[in-house]
């Protein structure tokens, strides 16, 4: 996101950029959406191009000391470029439909070590990532998130009021759907973590799982990515249809109190 601001400021196009350097334009897209990160001398070529004062170059050492895993690094690439995207959330709302204030508050306590100014680079970079559901053609996106997403209250009532509203305003897009699973499901197939099915309109699907501490890994192998499909299917089967989800996450946002009826 800053690369960009900076890019804009100078007046110049992505390609123009890139001649600049010299990088294919396309390069200069996958940094502004932090889909790849450039190396140490693009940083401070860029940097010195843009003005920017040693800022990218600082984002970069700072990206350096606390880098994304492989995986991630593979999955926000095939993210933006899914024909659609199943997941199953077990502790968070997904990245894609986080509300500004969520995202930073789960940053401020995933990283505490991180400066109020790495946090915003790291916020900035995941509301970046939305900008794959405003395209021409957008994702499929079919979430089901398990109840304890939805009764935490990250950040206070106020941000969560937020969140669940955004929440409810999404899943009116003809694209995006979103279900719960209710704890009165019981044990379900996916009890090890999150995970997301991504398909493509040619090639073959992947799966992307997360769990505790950090731990993440894209799976490619045929054979594995049917049985993690067939654990978000018994998932899926067992989550409240996505009319029962929108008005059982209408009933929590009442219990929470302070916020106001959707609309």
């Amino acid at each position: 996101m800053k690369l960009r601001k900076l890019r804009i400021r100078a007046g110049w196009t992505q390609r123009e950029l890139g001649d600049k350097i010299p990088v294919h334009h396309s390069l200069i897209a996958k940094y502004e959406l932090a889909n790849e990160t450039p190396s140490k001398d693009i940083s401070d070529l860029l940097d010195e191009i843009l003005g920017a004062d040693g800022d990218l170059s600082d984002l970069w050492d700072h990206v350096g000391r606390y880098p994304h895993t492989d995986a991630f690094l593979q999955y926000r690439e095939y993210e933006a470029k899914a024909a659609s995207m199943h997941k199953y959330l077990a502790h968070s709302v997904p990245g894609l439909l986080q509300t500004e204030a969520y995202a930073r508050e789960i940053m401020r306590q995933a990283l505490p070590w991180l400066t109020a100014d790495e946090i915003e680079e790291k916020v900035a970079a995941r509301l970046a990532r939305r900008e794959v559901l405003a395209k021409a053609v957008p994702p499929l996106l079919w979430v089901v998130l398990d109840e304890a997403v939805i009764r935490r209250p990250v950040g206070g009532s106020s941000i969560m009021c937020d969140q669940l509203a955004h929440l409810l305003e999404a899943s009116e897009a003809p694209n995006v759907e979103v279900q719960v699973l209710p704890f009165v499901a019981g044990c379900h197939a996916s009890m090890g973590g999150s995970l997301t099915v991504l398909s493509f309109d040619s090639g073959p699907n992947m799966v992307y799982l997360e769990g505790g501490g950090g731990l993440t890994a894209m799976v490619k192998d045929r054979k594995r990515v049917v049985r993690y499909s067939h654990r978000y299917d018994r998932v899926h089967a067992l989550a409240l249809s996505p009319v029962g989800s929108a008005k059982w996450i209408e009933k929590a946002m009442e219990e929470i109190g302070t916020c106001k009826p959707y609309e």
